[in-house]
């Protein structure tokens, strides 16, 4: 039982809600905003009740935006010939972070994982097809995580788009430079090998 005031208890019990968030961290959280002017606390507030009144996903790519069309899918820059297809808006984020990319994307929402119950048909998949079709594209790039599922999403997907004139293509995967090779385990040297490059 908890000997917070009613108030800090209901606040405790919300961030501990979070993933990632135990309940001392939402214990160190809860006295934090307590400690802090209270415009900044309200603001917080103010931030998570905007996002979630004014974000929702973009029309073409499914990435988060607070318009119709996200940045990235407005920007008349963007290359429209390739397309990386991601599982989340937070991957894109990470690509777009390199600065090496600079096609278009789209966001399947998740990944095929049947043992989780998550099957194609609740994924952004129809859509995927449905561009790739009308698009001019000529490259679709797989950036699902190199999990079982994100490797079982990929090869559905190009099974899926493999009767339109496209070069479907992954990630490149394996031995990161400055890295070890005693030190890599045999998936990653696998994937090196398999993924080797002319010098």
């Amino acid at each position: 039982m908890s000997g917070h005031a009613g108030a800090v208890s209901q606040l405790v019990d919300r961030l501990s809600q979070l993933p990632g968030i135990g309940r001392k961290s939402a214990e160190r959280l809860a006295f934090h905003l307590l400690r802090v002017r209270e415009d900044e606390a309200l603001a917080l507030s103010d931030a998570i009740r905007r996002v979630r009144t004014d974000v929702r996903y973009c029309a073409d790519c499914y990435n988060l935006s607070e318009k119709e069309l996200c940045q990235i899918c407005a920007d008349p820059k963007r290359d429209r010939t390739r397309l990386c297809v991601v599982e989340q808006p937070r991957d894109l984020l990470s690509l777009e972070a390199s600065g090496a990319y600079k096609g278009l994307y789209h966001v399947l929402l998740g990944r095929i994982a049947p043992l989780d119950g998550v099957t194609p048909d609740q994924l952004t998949i129809d859509s995927l097809v449905d561009r790739v079709r009308t698009g001019n594209f000529s490259e679709i790039i797989m950036a699902t995580n190199p999990t079982v599922e994100g490797d079982g999403t990929s090869l559905y997907l190009s099974n899926q788009l493999g009767e339109f004139p496209v070069e479907i293509t992954r990630l490149a995967r394996g031995i990161t430079a400055g890295s070890v090779l005693e030190y890599a385990n045999r998936e990653i040297i696998a994937d090196a090998l398999t993924g080797r490059q002319k010098l």
